[in-house]
């Protein structure tokens, strides 16, 4: 037999791809021809493949050889495909006959003693597989745990090429995923350790209930920091779609923890304020890989000493957080990952950051509006909420920390707000206030009275509110009113949305 032909994924993005690698074996000069757009780290195959082989114990087979990845209009990219190489060459020179693999998906990068090593993406790969109706896959070992987590596929995993031939021809039984239930993820910090600052608490508490962006300004040490690391505390767990996506992502870019189980709590991302647009949003040769606004999806995106990242990264983000995706178009191709995570910006007020006053101050006026000024406009106006945070004093810091709520009290609210939300939005297909459209509402049913907009009507007429920020209050008012317990929000509920919003009251 000089043909043979299995089943690979690929991926492009968080998308993956049935890809049909297939070998012909024919007589002439010795060489081995990869077609089917591979990329670099795939050409490379060739020479990889070739020693794990030899050195499994195997006889390479001196003939042309043409391997060919099908689609071949689809870019591959990746040493993902090279133990679906290896498979296909050993049947096509009639070494191993390929039955057993006949509706199997089979991944996994070779290391030239014919160890086989986890790749990245496997579980957006076999989620990919099992969607295209397989049902039986062989991953790495290292891969087994993050595989076994799709639904309805067998996981069958190998440590070497060795015992995939020994399988096939001896009929020793591969290895299944590791037993044992899902670890617990390590407790965060708790916000039980921030000391005063009830307004912040205040915003945090809100942000989190309705999946509102936060900007947080004021002096160092007023626990902007501590506020914004202790979010995901207090937002609920994922579900088992969210986990899926967040996971998959994690995965692709490599930063999976070991064990490659689901991650239930949403993750908190914190790039250093000299991350490039291409850190931010994602980027890389060829396809581009996911960036801190997708790695922090269903998440936290937390900007530390946010005037100091530069303009045009800061300006990349205004898009993903008004759609929830980011497309990368690249010579390429383009590739989109998804991006709906909650944005929380901290900055000082001025370059100085000194406490405010002509004794301790520093800067001049013009100084302090140009450093702050770093931030856009157009960023900061979809931005839900905004404070400014006041210096802690004596009394604040010294109270004992029974005085504040820990997180799981503060969760527990937030969670009956999530809730309440859901119910109220869900035949729409809105899961939270924050993804609500303004349009909606400012209709009935969901149009608040007269009474109560008018002080933000008035702001919207005199030009020092815009049409989203007149929209994003009513979002707050909702979110406030929800964890109040009541329907319907009130005057007063739009009153502090507007304060939360602005720092001024109408």
């Amino acid at each position: 037999m000089s043909y043979a032909k299995v089943l690979s994924v690929g991926l492009t993005g968080v998308t993956g791809h049935l890809v049909e690698v297939e070998a012909d074996l024919s007589p002439g000069l010795p060489a081995v021809v990869l077609s089917g757009l591979p990329d670099t780290a795939l050409n490379e195959a060739r020479d990889r493949v070739r020693a794990a082989i030899v050195n499994s114990g195997q006889r390479w087979p001196s003939r042309r050889i043409t391997v060919n990845l099908l689609p071949a209009g689809m870019r591959k990219t990746g040493s993902a495909f090279d133990l679906a190489i290896a498979v296909v060459l050993l049947g096509g020179a009639g070494e191993l006959p390929l039955a057993a693999f006949d509706e199997v998906a089979i991944f996994g990068e070779l290391g030239l003693d014919g160890t086989v090593r986890p790749v990245r993406g496997a579980l957006p790969m076999v989620a990919a597989a099992a969607e295209a109706g397989i049902s039986r896959v062989v991953v790495p070992l290292g891969n087994a745990t993050e595989a076994a987590v799709v639904p309805g596929v067998e996981v069958k995993a190998v440590d070497t090429l060795h015992r995939l031939v020994a399988f096939v021809r001896d009929g020793v039984p591969l290895l299944d995923p590791p037993e044992g239930g899902p670890e617990a993820e390590p407790e965060g910090p708790d916000l039980a350790e921030v000391a005063g600052q009830a307004l912040g608490r205040r915003a945090i508490e809100v942000a989190a209930a309705g999946a509102h962006h936060v900007a947080l300004l004021g002096p160092p040490g007023a626990g902007k920091t501590m506020l914004a690391e202790r979010l995901p505390s207090i937002l609920p767990e994922l579900d088992d779609e969210a986990a899926l996506a967040v996971t998959a992502l994690h995965s692709i870019a490599g930063v999976l923890p070991p064990g490659g189980r689901l991650r239930r709590r949403p993750p908190f991302q914190a790039p250093h304020h000299t991350a490039t647009v291409q850190a931010l949003v994602g980027g890389g040769s060829g396809l581009a890989r996911p960036g801190a606004v997708s790695l922090s999806h269903h998440g936290v995106l937390f900007l530390d000493e946010a005037a100091e990242f530069a303009g045009r990264a800061l300006d990349a983000l205004r898009q993903p957080l008004e759609t929830g995706r980011i497309l990368l178009r690249r010579a390429d191709g383009a590739t989109e990952y998804p991006a709906r995570f909650q944005l929380v910006l901290a900055a000082n007020p001025c370059p100085c950051a000194k406490p405010s006053g002509d004794q301790f101050c520093e800067c001049s006026p013009q100084a302090r509006r140009r450093y702050i000024g770093r931030i856009s406009g157009p960023l900061l106006d979809r931005i839900d909420v905004q404070v400014t945070l006041d210096p802690l004093g004596a009394a604040e810091l010294m109270a004992p920390e029974s005085r504040s709520e820990p997180s799981a009290v503060v969760a527990d609210r937030v969670l009956k707000a999530r809730a309440a939300a859901s119910a109220r939005w869900s035949e729409h297909g809105w899961r939270t206030n924050a993804d609500v459209p303004g349009a909606a509402l400012r209709r009935p049913p969901w149009r608040l009275p007269a009474a109560d907009l008018k002080a933000l009507r008035m702001r919207l007429d005199h030009g020092s509110l815009s049409a989203r920020g007149f929209d994003r209050i009513l979002r707050l008012a909702w979110t406030i009113a929800d964890l109040d317990g009541r329907h319907r929000p009130d005057g007063d509920d739009v009153l502090e949305a507007t304060q939360l919003r602005t720092g001024i009251a109408p």
